[in-house]
């Protein structure tokens, strides 16, 4: 028998990764979020840093830098993603869990017993959000929070050829500014 697994993928700031986790810990299940980077880093030999940058936060000009230099053959994004797909799909038969992004709603779409969410929310509570949370002030929340989303739709884009964030991806979505925090952990953890 399959082992049922949850995926969270999410807009930035909606909550996403506190949802993930108290979920898990609802349910009594792991949550693999960082630790799936230290999971890569550790059999990648890549550091962790810099895993995150190419991975779900591409930096700017990574997905054109990667199409001219697969010309070459493989890119370092190309294997760091071949076992980011090992690692989680190795997750998903070992144990049930809850994966927070990485693309894990794609990898394990056909691999395992899995509820598939997007957490979402209006522009107004994320940046409210990652002002509390976060402490950012810098730049303007707003602007973050479109660039943060920009990297992660195109990561995802570019290596599962799906829209990252349409509804017709996911079995469920919900809208955390709306529903809160508290109440997505509670549907989730219901539905599954």
């Amino acid at each position: 028998m399959k082992n049922r697994v949850i995926t969270i993928s999410r807009e930035f700031g909606s909550g996403g990764r506190t949802i993930g986790k108290m979920t898990a810990e609802k349910l009594g299940i792991k949550c693999y979020d960082s630790e799936l980077i230290q999971k890569i880093a550790s059999e990648s030999g890549f550091d962790e840093k810099y895993i995150k940058d190419a991975g779900e936060y591409a930096p700017g000009g990574f997905l054109s830098s990667a199409l001219l230099n697969r010309a070459f053959g493989p890119t370092n994004e190309d294997y760091l993603w071949k076992i980011q797909y090992k690692i989680i799909t190795d997750l998903a038969e070992k144990e049930s869990c809850v994966i927070v992004g990485r693309c894990a709603d794609y990898i394990l779409k056909d691999k395992a017993d899995c509820l598939r969410v997007f957490i979402h929310a209006d522009m107004k509570f994320r940046a409210e959000r990652i002002v509390k949370v976060y402490g950012e002030r810098d730049e303007s929340p707003e602007e973050r929070l479109k660039d943060k989303d920009k990297r992660r739709a195109a990561y995802h884009r570019f290596y599962t050829d799906m829209k990252w964030g349409h509804a017709q991806n996911y079995d469920i979505t919900l809208n955390s500014g709306t529903l809160g925090i508290e109440n997505c952990v509670d549907i989730i953890t219901k539905l599954y």
